[in-house]
């Protein structure tokens, strides 16, 4: 499963990106799929998922109210909506899929099997 992480760029504080991961020729809707980030210096962190059974969402608290993780099943990719960005948003963004459902472990880098190239998102204040 090669995984593709897109849509990072450079925004103003307050502004928005919409990061989408895709699997050309494979189908997610029956995959978790988290996003995590690393910014410079710091160890990845999770920051999203969304589960493959109930498609619910969740969030580490420092994006909750401003991040939205969705999938668009007919087009095979998982969306990563990043509005109000602070400079502290600022990092490496990766999506990551496991078939397993991680549950109460979905931060954690060794429940995702398959990960793609991260994209730069850059926040200026």
């Amino acid at each position: 499963v090669q995984l593709q992480a897109s849509g990072g760029g450079l925004v103003q504080a307050g502004g928005s990106l919409r990061l989408s991961c895709a699997a050309p020729g494979f189908t997610l809707d029956r995959w978790a799929i988290g996003w995590f980030r690393q910014a410079p210096g710091k160890e990845r962190e999770g920051i999203a998922c969304i589960s493959s059974d109930t498609h619910s969402p969740y969030y580490v608290e420092s994006v909750k109210g401003r991040f939205t993780i969705s999938r668009d099943n007919a087009k095979n990719t998982v969306y990563l909506q990043m509005n109000d960005l602070k400079p502290d948003d600022t990092a490496v963004y990766y999506c990551a899929a496991d078939s397993y459902e991680p549950y109460t472990g979905w931060r954690l880098q060794s429940n995702y099997g398959y990960w793609g190239q991260g994209t730069l998102v850059t926040v200026s204040s």
